[in-house]
């Protein structure tokens, strides 16, 4: 089985699981296009399944990331991807990822996102002790 997302305008609407003999033959009338996504694809690497262990076989990569709904998608790339998160985050064309303008911290504390500073604010409810 595959999974493929129905888009209009640029907008993922549906996403279904069918065989492609489905959705070839499937009488849909309303707007959009079936588009098929790839479940174990993300950042543009197709990955084996519930791991994160990228395939040998990168074939199976498809669109950069899976569709869910309400993700966009760009037809000129043939890229799927999720809504701007915040307006200061920056889309990595090579993954259709969204990446904040400053870096998370690497010394392994929780960090919440703050759009007004533009910067990692730490966790208040983080506690190592637990």
């Amino acid at each position: 089985m595959a999974h493929f997302a129905k888009v209009l305008d640029g907008k993922v609407i549906n996403v279904i699981v069918a065989e492609q003999d489905y959705i070839d033959n499937m009488i849909d009338t309303s707007a959009g296009k079936w588009i098929q996504t790839s479940y174990n694809t993300h950042g543009g690497i197709h990955y084996e399944p519930n791991s994160q262990t990228p395939r040998e076989d990168q074939s199976g990569s498809l669109r950069y990331n899976y569709a869910g709904i309400g993700y966009l998608y760009d037809a000129e790339a043939d890229a799927f991807y999720e809504p701007q998160p915040y307006a200061s985050w920056i889309l990595d064309t090579t993954t259709y990822k969204w990446n904040a303008p400053v870096a998370y911290p690497t010394d392994n504390k929780k960090y919440n996102w703050n759009e007004e500073t533009t910067s990692w604010d730490l966790d208040e409810s983080w506690d190592l002790d637990e």
